[in-house]
């Protein structure tokens, strides 16, 4: 059974059955009795509440009322590349401090502009797949969410709260399908997922290729490295396209739904979890999802590049050449680098065929990912400096955070040289910014070459370590792209919490944007 989820505009007058208060040490001391009086004044008195509040520390719980109410403290601590929100630590405090059993509330304190990031974050919290059966099932419970807001007591509004519902539905969505090992999520399954989803939202097209309709029209990426799986390999298409729109975003998610490594195969203990390597799909669907149901004013495509990669006698192989839809050639010479390939077709056909003037790629692409930006940070590689800053800024703003690495094709492409083809598919120096590599190794295939300009702004997300924590998905992502992009859209929520969206949409300069 699965726990629901209700975001509320006022603290609710009745009381529950089990309460969480959370929030930073500041502003839980900022909290009057009077605002939770009708949430736990029938076990908690007034006396009992202001002297806990008054000697709780930071980082620290306790037990209100037992097994039923429950007070916790966030770490307020952050630098300049963390969020202030301290969004990411909120998964864990409501996981371990949530009192079991019964419907309930979490009272989140925070300050407004926290709101959206706090909100998510609770969603991550309540993951929705699980096969575990008899005293360890999942029981049934109905949990709401309300704010307290130290520095605006006024309630949420209607509006906003929907933006948090919608917010919420597509974390836990994406987090579904990460979760779901690979005999209960395949290829033909996303798709009928994406299927479902599109039919689900208002004038919204559906399109997707399949199996061998992919070689034919030239998708040697996905269909590369999917050809030898049980199911087929597919390119789908959502897209979105309102009245009065006058740019095209496409984001682009790799969809791997196992990835044995295919020949160069992983091992016994670098192959489980590889059920997550469609962690970018994943967060595409569930950030187009909740973008259109926000009210995305401009055109927009979800597309997702879907495949298994997996070992048989129709598999790709070292020294394989294969030409992806950008009309490049790769040599294979590590068939477990197989996301970028997939990605490589993604982008070329937002490119090409949706005529997209931002191109968005999100993937859980490399290990590298976690060397250069940790476990907290996705990293974020783009050919205009501005969309560089406007990403950290709505990673800290959402809570999901992201961090720039380097982008210089001059000294980094070069590791992709082959004799026999116009790049190969892994790097020569496992040295040498191996996670910008990567995603230049992406963006070579939506661009001529590196030094030519584009009208196309391009923006590439690394999420390996940041869509799991420990065996649980967190959804990562779309709270990313709500906020990223939410200057494109008719919330006063998301648009008010998005960065300045570039004027200059590209790069005009040969080199990387000043």
């Amino acid at each position: 059974m699965m726990t629901g989820i209700k975001y509320v505009g006022n603290v609710p007058t009745i009381a529950p059955d089990t309460c969480l208060i959370l929030g930073q040490q500041a502003d839980i001391k900022k909290l009057p009795f009077s605002a939770v009086e009708s949430l736990i004044g029938n076990r908690v008195s007034a006396k009992v509440f202001d002297e806990v509040v008054g000697v709780l520390g930071d980082s620290e719980g306790a037990t209100l009322y037992p097994k039923h109410i429950a007070i916790s403290t966030i770490s307020s601590k952050f630098s300049r590349s963390t969020t202030p929100s301290s969004a990411h630590l909120i998964m864990e405090a409501v996981t371990k401090k949530l009192p079991k059993g019964g419907n309930g509330v979490i009272l989140v304190v925070c300050q407004r502009r926290n709101v959206f990031a706090c909100g998510s974050a609770v969603a991550r919290a309540f993951p929705t797949y699980n096969r575990k059966t008899g005293e360890d099932a999942a029981t049934a419970r109905n949990i709401d969410v309300a704010f307290y807001c130290p520095d605006d007591s006024s309630p949420i509004s209607g509006d906003d709260v929907a933006v948090l519902d919608a917010t919420a539905k597509a974390i836990r969505l994406a987090a579904d399908i990460v979760d779901r090992p690979r005999n209960h999520m395949t290829c033909d399954d996303l798709v009928e997922l994406a299927r479902s989803v599109a039919a689900g939202l208002p004038n919204v097209e559906f399109m997707t290729k399949r199996g061998e309709t992919l070689n034919e029209e030239g998708f040697g990426g996905i269909y590369g490295v999917g050809k030898a799986a049980e199911t087929e390999p597919a390119l789908i298409v959502l897209s979105h396209k309102p009245p009065g729109a006058s740019k095209t975003i496409a984001w682009c998610g790799k969809g791997i739904m196992y990835d044995t490594g295919g020949f160069s195969i992983k091992g016994k203990t670098t192959m489980p979890g590889m059920k997550r390597d469609c962690g970018g799909a994943a967060a595409i669907l569930g950030g187009f999802k909740a973008a259109v149901e926000c009210g995305f004013k401009e055109n927009l495509h979800a597309v997702l590049c879907v495949a298994e990669n997996s070992v048989g006698p129709r598999a790709t192989v070292p020294d394989d050449v294969h030409t992806l839809y950008s009309g490049k050639t790769v040599e294979i010479n590590n068939t477990d680098a197989e996301g970028r390939l997939v990605l490589g077709d993604g982008v070329a056909f937002a490119g090409k065929d949706l005529h997209a003037d931002i191109v968005l790629d999100m993937a859980t692409l490399t290990g590298a990912q976690g060397i250069t930006t940790g476990l907290h940070h996705g990293a974020v590689l783009t050919n205009n400096a501005q969309w560089e800053n406007s990403a950290v800024a709505a990673g800290l703003t959402s809570g999901d955070m992201v961090y720039p690495i380097l982008y210089a094709p001059e000294l980094h492409f070069s590791e992709f040289k082959s004799a026999m083809a116009d790049m190969k598919n892994s790097v020569a120096c496992r040295t040498n910014a191996q996670c910008s590599c990567a995603g230049l190794f992406i963006g070579s295939h939506l661009f001529k070459d590196w030094f030519t300009p584009s009208p196309i702004s391009w923006i590439h997300v690394d999420m390996a370590y940041p869509v799991h924590v420990g065996e649980r998905a967190t959804g990562w992502g779309p709270a990313f792209l709500l906020t990223l992009f939410g200057g494109f859209s008719k919330s006063p929520l998301l648009s008010n919490l998005g960065p300045v969206i570039p004027s200059d949409q590209a790069s005009k300069r040969p080199k990387h944007d000043d």
